[in-house]
């Protein structure tokens, strides 16, 4: 059985749902959880509560400011029998942004590994939608500063084919898009996929900031606006992981934008 820590996130549900289409037990976890696909074991719970019982696999993501111990977590589920953990990290603890604290976990746990590091999702633009929706703009900061945003689809994708075949482990791969977009070209995808204009409206990064820490802890919300805003060159890079793992081209910008055009209308 596989399970999937997180599954109702960005990323979890669509890997649940591939999962299950792939023929596998599923068990989906997640605080708040209520429909899944047929077949799949539904469990409230978060990190601190895991049962791992019966588990062979598990993707593995830790919210910002996980107050438990990651080597806890897998060593329970080292000892229930799990093999094999695909963790969900981020690009910015390869560049030194973010701790690295679940990854060293993980290495050291003794289980089978694959690491994700994924650019910044397409679906964060998702935080726009209200403003879309009524005012058809879009407000953030460094409004010219691109980077290579990843479809959470595509992380799913990766997730599930590092959780059916052993050929993944021991791999750290970098999740990026196919191309560098910057919020004033985001919202003119935007813009394309609803069918009217969308005014970008510049931010400042104290305007930002206030938001960010609505739902960020202030040290992964510092440094989520240093990569949004100052990116290093490895932060800009398009990397070859998602093709070289999936054999198809990355999904850009304006294809999850008309994706998700319904929730900006």
């Amino acid at each position: 059985m596989i399970m999937v820590v997180g599954a109702t996130g960005n990323v979890g549900a669509p890997l649940v749902r591939m999962l299950a289409a792939a023929g596998e037990e599923v068990t989906a976890v997640s605080r708040r959880i209520t429909e899944v696909p047929p077949g799949v074991v539904a469990r409230q719970g978060d990190l601190a509560s895991l049962d791992f019982a019966g588990v062979s696999a598990v993707f593995l993501m830790t919210p910002p400011g996980f107050p438990g111990s990651v080597e806890a977590v897998l060593g329970r589920a080292r000892a229930a029998g799990v093999e094999r953990v695909v963790l969900l990290s981020s690009q910015g603890v390869g560049t030194g942004r973010h701790p690295a604290v679940a990854e060293e976990a993980v290495r050291s746990s003794g289980l089978k590994w694959t690491i994700l590091r994924p650019a910044g999702f397409a679906s964060n633009a998702l935080q726009w939608a209200e403003s879309v929706r009524t005012a058809r703009e879009v407000a953030a900061p460094f409004g010219d500063v691109a980077l290579p945003v990843v479809d959470p689809e595509d992380i799913a994708s990766v997730a599930a084919a590092a959780l059916l075949s052993p050929s993944h482990e021991g791999q750290v791969y970098v999740l990026t898009g196919p191309s560098l977009v910057s919020p004033r070209d985001q919202a003119a995808a935007i813009g394309e996929a609803v069918g009217e204009p969308v005014r970008f409206v510049p931010r400042t990064r104290e305007e930002a900031l206030a938001v960010l820490l609505g739902f960020m802890p202030p040290e992964v919300a510092d440094s989520t606006l240093a990569i949004l805003g100052t990116p290093t060159p490895e932060e800009q890079r398009v990397s070859p992981d998602v093709p070289r793992v999936l054999g198809r081209p990355s999904t850009p910008f304006t294809a999850w934008a008309s994706r998700f055009a319904g929730a900006f209308k």
